[in-house]
């Protein structure tokens, strides 16, 4: 049966790192299954590491980070419109993203029907396009402050290049802090200012303000210019189930696209599509580091591998859905040994178990 694995120790190395490296207080970004980790050990495990606030974006994440994280602020971030969604956000006391004054109206009106201040963040635009005011609207922003059952505690936005564009990144953080000063000079208290991510942390100085969102530094997983320190966290794992030996010219896989040229001992490894292997992040930008990435692994001729018992053997005709076959000639690979692979947490099936380690 297959597993994923985290090194809890490992984990709790890159928290304490990436403390020290933000300078300010981090929330924890559990968004996309505790970014493949498992929302509620991941998150439970933050907290154990003095994370106290922490953000999804899917309301129904709520009540299972709530539950793991008990009192600690839950900012969601998400600028909805919907009345029942504000309304699970309210009940559960959690902070509010306000992203414009349709969103604005309704958080007001649920926080009336309860007869309780919501606490909420303002959202500003800066280049993302998704919720937030443009910095053109500061009037309409500050508008929303007046609303009685509104309580705001926070101002962020949301860098959209952290990972490849350094201009485009502090140009954004420029125009920010303009809106921020913009909107304290209507006499407005903001509350904590927050705008960096994980690449903009790891990529670029002085971005962390008062507070910073981290979610896939912790997995050791980011797209930075220059090596982190963090631990590379993840490894999808499960027993050889079988092996054989099939003479030269012989296929394997569907369609029979790979032809063995020698005598081949093979191993099944029953991990597969359905668990995430194989399957690759499809970049729809076709950015020039994307580009760059895969021309290398081209010109290199990587194949994909799985290690077992400390060695990497090449991965032999199709993947299957549930099933791989490995090139294990030569070796004393058995039935009943320990195989792994080494994938992103964010591709793992969420079905399949996260065992902390």
């Amino acid at each position: 049966m297959s597993r994923y694995i985290i090194d809890k120790k490992g984990l709790e190395e890159n928290i304490a790192l990436i403390k020290e490296k933000a300078g300010a207080e981090v929330i924890g970004v559990v968004k996309g299954n505790g970014y493949g980790f498992g929302i509620s050990e991941f998150a439970k495990t933050l907290k154990e590491n003095g994370i106290n606030a922490f953000a999804v974006t899917e309301v129904d994440d709520i009540s299972e980070v709530r539950e793991a994280v008990c009192d600690s602020e839950i900012l969601v971030m998400r600028s909805t419109c919907i009345e029942a969604e504000a309304r699970i956000i309210a009940e559960n006391d959690c902070t509010a993203t306000i992203g414009s004054t349709e969103s604005a109206g309704v958080m007001n009106a649920v926080g009336e029907s309860l007869g309780k201040k919501i606490k909420c963040n303002l959202k500003i635009d800066t280049g993302m396009g998704r919720y937030g005011f443009l910095p053109s609207q500061v009037e309409q922003a500050a508008k929303c402050y007046d609303l009685p059952y509104l309580e705001f505690t926070g101002i962020y936005t949301h860098f959209s290049s952290a990972f490849a564009d350094g201009e485009l990144t502090r140009a954004q953080m420029t125009l920010f802090r303009d809106t921020v000063k913009q909107l304290e000079s209507t006499g407005k208290n903001v509350g904590k200012v927050h705008a960096a991510n994980s690449p903009a942390l790891f990529n670029f100085e002085n971005m962390s303000l008062d507070r910073v969102r981290i979610g896939s530094a912790f997995t050791g997983r980011l797209i930075a210019q220059k090596k982190t320190g963090l631990n590379r966290l993840g490894r999808l794992e499960a027993e050889v189930i079988d092996t054989k030996t099939v003479p030269a010219g012989y296929s394997i896989g569907y369609c029979g696209l790979y032809t063995t040229k020698r005598e081949t001992k093979i191993a099944i490894v029953p991990i597969g599509h359905y668990d995430g292997f194989g399957i690759t992040y499809q970049n729809v930008n076709n950015n020039f580091h994307s580009v760059l990435s895969q021309l290398k692994k081209y010109l290199k001729k990587e194949k994909l591998q799985v290690k077992v018992n400390g060695r990497k053997y090449d991965v032999i005709g199709d993947i299957g859905l549930s099933h791989t076959a490995i090139d294990i000639t030569g070796s004393d690979v058995k039935a009943g040994d320990t195989a792994s692979v080494d994938i992103s947490p964010l591709l793992v099936n969420p079905r399949i178990k996260r065992i902390y380690k």
